[in-house]
């Protein structure tokens, strides 16, 4: 979500203000370690706003259907 809002160029109350979901929310959001833990609502709420943006989020393993330039976080053992 870090990542996402960097290349958007946008704060934790501007993500909030677009997905519709409390300040706080982003906030435990973002300080999640590994796996974010939130409600499944809330998040899908969060994911579709950057979407709309125009971020697109990659799950590991799969395949960007996008077009354009991007970047995928290594995982190292």
């Amino acid at each position: 979500m870090k990542a996402a809002r960097a290349l958007l160029g946008i704060d934790q109350r501007e993500l909030a203000r677009l997905s519709g979901v409390s300040l706080p929310t982003i906030q435990r959001m973002e300080a999640s370690e590994g796996v974010v833990r939130a409600v499944v609502h809330s998040l899908d709420k969060v994911v579709k706003a950057i979407n709309q943006a125009g971020v697109e989020l990659i799950s590991a393993g799969q395949r960007s259907e996008g077009v354009g330039r991007g970047v995928r976080l290594i995982e190292r053992s």
